[in-house]
């Protein structure tokens, strides 16, 4: 796929993979072999029918490949960005074996942004019941879990509001992802189509604050969703964590994307990015800060991992695209505190080298301390991006709702938590995972609140 160049994309927040022509993606639907016990299906966490919708865009009925795709997906152009293909549909692709599996999601990407480009618009409701048209549940949080839960019950008729504590909709797809990996104006279509099925978008509300659960079953809705992810990020728990300078990436991200502080002073959130800034981490995340601060315009800006670049957790095309725009890779390093001035700004870390050891819980080798390898790393903006964990302030305005030792959702083989009618999936019950992983919860979902319900009538 066309990508804008690393000297030119480096100063600006435009999208980096630019999509295929029609010309392309026929080309490459075409390659297909269209399997007839297509294990892509299976890899795919919401179950698109990918032999199906490729072969539409073969045969150049593009707006057949999107209706194709909406059948199980209601975000394919947020899909086609962020999902991890080559380790889910693609992986599995039967030309994987000897030659480069098909792009699909490059494909799915293209019939969604061909129906943006032609300004498409097609809703298609599936024939609902008059007792399904009558119920109505609640969606609290707008992330991919809850977008996909809203999508498809509305489209099996039921009444949705969607309940959002930010001021905009999209949860982690517009505050986490920046915006050179998915546009927000691409988040904003696919809610517009889920509107467009009737899903009712409540911003501005914090359920459990603004409003509670007790209230909105009064109100009239007989289920709920809990998808509100996992947004308590994670810190070392080292010396000097707590100076100027130092950023969660989930307040670093925040504050670059959904309040756009990379248009300052056009928008007035200011983000401060030094000369030098330390990443530390080696996620997906870690990928989107360390490309952020290069683009907010450090010098110099550092992955700093414990463990070397096969156990990264990250995309491999966003480490490729990192190296490729100047990221700096400082691997096997740990840091194991920060030191600042007088005004309590950070300008150094203080950093370990590591070996690799055996093996621990995430299958990974254990990073292991170098004894006497301790140095120092000069650096004036560091940005710790270690994971997060489930944001606890719903939870605790809901004493019967059981949580595990980590602080996620406990849910049932169908998805309902200990509180009856309320469901829930996403990174709040797995932990931190991909986009696809919580829209297949939230698919999920919407089928057993539609048997819960319909048991209820």
């Amino acid at each position: 796929m066309r990508e804008q160049k690393p000297k030119e994309r480096i100063r600006n927040f435009n999208e980096v993979a630019l999509g295929l022509t029609e010309e392309e993606a026929v080309a490459e639907a075409k390659r297909c072999l269209e399997c007839k016990r297509a294990a892509c299906i299976g890899g795919c966490p919401v179950e698109i029918d990918i032999p199906a919708f490729i072969k539409l865009i073969s045969e150049k009925d593009f707006q057949g490949a999107l209706d194709k795709i909406r059948e199980k997906n209601s975000l394919p152009a947020v899909c086609g960005r962020v999902c991890p293909q080559e380790d889910q549909c693609e992986k599995v692709c039967i030309l994987a074996k000897k030659k480069e599996p098909i792009n699909i999601g490059a494909l799915e990407r293209f019939a969604a942004d061909w129906a943006l480009e032609h300004k498409v618009a097609k809703y298609e409701l599936r024939t609902p019941n008059s007792e399904r048209r009558n119920a109505r549940v609640a969606i609290i949080g707008s992330g991919p879990a809850g977008l996909t839960c809203a999508g498809e019950l509305a489209k099996m008729g039921y009444g949705v509001t969607v309940f959002e504590s930010l001021h905009s909709s999209g949860g982690v797809l517009v505050y986490g992802i920046p915006e050179f990996r998915l546009p927000k104006g691409i988040v904003e279509s696919e809610v517009d189509y889920l509107r467009g099925l009737g899903v009712e978008i409540a911003l501005n509300v914090l359920i459990g604050r603004t409003r509670t659960l007790d209230e909105l079953r009064k109100a009239g809705f007989g289920a709920f969703f809990i998808g509100i992810g996992a947004g308590l990020p994670y810190f070392l728990g080292v010396e000097g964590e707590m100076l100027n300078g130092i950023y969660s990436a989930n307040e670093f991200l925040t504050r670059v994307n959904l309040m756009k502080a990379y248009l300052f002073p056009e928008h007035d959130t200011p983000v401060k990015v030094g000369e030098k800034v330390g990443v530390i981490g080696a996620g997906n995340v870690a990928m989107d800060a360390a490309r952020s601060a290069r683009r907010l315009g450090a010098d110099e800006v550092s992955i700093i991992y414990r463990r070397t670049e096969m156990e990264m957790p990250a995309r491999i095309e966003e480490i490729e695209r990192a190296k490729e725009e100047g990221i700096r890779f400082e691997l096997l390093t740990n840091p194991t505190g920060f030191f600042g001035d007088a005004d309590g700004w950070v300008r150094e870390a203080e950093c370990v080298r590591n070996r690799l050891g055996e093996p621990d819980s995430s299958l990974r080798r254990r990073p292991v301390p170098i004894a006497g390898s301790r140095f120092k790393m000069a650096l004036d903006t560091v940005i710790c991006a270690i994971g997060q964990g489930p944001n606890p302030l719903l939870p605790r305005t809901l004493p019967d709702l059981k949580l595990d030792e980590d602080g996620n959702i406990i849910v049932d083989k169908l998805g309902m938590t200990s509180i009856e009618g309320v469901f829930a999936g996403g990174d709040i019950v797995t932990g931190a995972a991909t986009v696809i992983a919580a829209m297949g919860a939230g698919r999920r979902a919407a089928a057993a609140i539609d048997v819960y319900l319909t048991q209820q009538a």
